[in-house]
């Protein structure tokens, strides 16, 4: 069995939706258990009794908005999403799932979990819509402004063993996002990069990517600093915001209502893709526990595929498999 701890009351439909996604996931995941953080009436008011289901509660949340996450979390120890991260970090569970404030979770999640030792940094990891053939992974896209050439070896050792481990691809090719596709493109840290990921054994290196290939390439991992990883993905999404009000827009004549008439399917298909309820969320790679970052908008749909995530993490074991790699680079 795996065994989840679940911050019900992170998110902006919390805690109704996330219920709502927590009982979706136990009816399409026999091996699934789950320890629900959060106020214990409003639970049992909305959740039909399960002997999967442990209930905590915690009915105190930090709040999405929250300016000072850091002092927030230290003060706040008896909140819904603290709670859940200490029974990771007790190892009472496999892994938590949170809808709570990305800020909140990062630091949560070093306070509290604390990272892998020897693992020099954290990198929240989501997987980009399945556009050109293929999904792709993408990070850091928040955790950290910076990173130095080690810190991002480090991750693009961690993000192959989830993508070969959890997405089932057999040898995935990490890109390292640059301004040109030669090698000594770019800044320092991405040249002193490029020539640590050339030559890891851990690591299928492809070479540099540029943003315009970002749904074109072969590569299965983009990586980049949280700054630049951040600014991308939101790129992507307004893109495909902007995509679907073009659309919209455009098929409100007759003629043009015919013509979205036989296209729909396709029209479906496109907004289905792009949507990222059909992700889940994004992974916390580094702390010694799996967490997964479900979007703070998610409903119940979105949330049971974040609860997927973490569930595939946990059967792959890939904390474990970065520890061996962390073991042997220390022992050389």
């Amino acid at each position: 069995m795996v065994k989840l701890a679940i911050d019900v009351m992170g998110g902006d439909h919390a805690p109704l939706e996330i219920i709502k996604g927590v009982e979706m996931a136990l009816e399409r995941y026999s091996d699934l258990e789950v320890v629900l953080f959060g106020d214990e009436n409003i639970i049992k008011a909305n959740l039909p009794e399960n002997k999967r289901v442990t209930i905590v509660h915690t009915p105190d949340k930090i709040d999405m908005g929250e300016e000072d996450p850091i002092r927030e979390i230290r003060r706040n120890r008896e909140s819904s999403l603290v709670k859940a991260f200490q029974a990771v970090r007790n190892k009472e569970v496999d892994g938590v799932v949170t809808a709570g404030p990305t800020q909140g979770t990062v630091v949560a999640a070093h306070l509290v979990i604390r990272r892998i030792k020897g693992m020099k940094r954290v990198a929240l990891c989501p997987r980009l819509p399945e556009l050109g053939g293929k999904g792709r992974f993408l990070l850091d896209v928040g955790a950290n402004t910076e990173l130095k050439s080690e810190h991002l070896l480090q991750l693009a050792q961690y993000a192959s063993i989830y993508a070969r481990e959890v997405a089932g691809i057999k040898k995935p090719l990490v890109g390292l996002l640059n301004i040109g596709t030669e090698p000594g493109k770019g800044r320092e840290l991405d040249k002193e990069t490029y020539e640590l990921l050339k030559n890891d054994p851990n690591v299928n290196f492809y070479g540099n990517v540029e943003g315009k290939e970002i749904f074109s390439t072969e590569c299965d991992i983009l990586l980049t600093d949280g700054f630049t990883g951040n600014m991308v993905m939101k790129t992507c999404e307004g893109v495909a915001k902007a995509v679907g009000t073009f659309l919209k827009e455009e098929i409100n004549s007759f003629g043009k209502k015919l013509g979205y008439f036989f296209m729909r399917k396709v029209f479906k298909k496109f907004k289905k893709t792009l949507s990222p309820d059909e992700i889940g969320g994004a992974n916390l790679f580094g702390v010694d526990g799996i967490v997964v970052k479900a979007h703070g908008s998610s409903d119940a749909y979105a949330f049971s595929n974040a609860i997927n995530q973490a569930r595939l993490a946990v059967l792959g074991n890939v904390i474990e498999k970065m520890k061996k790699i962390i073991g042997e680079v220390q022992n050389d």
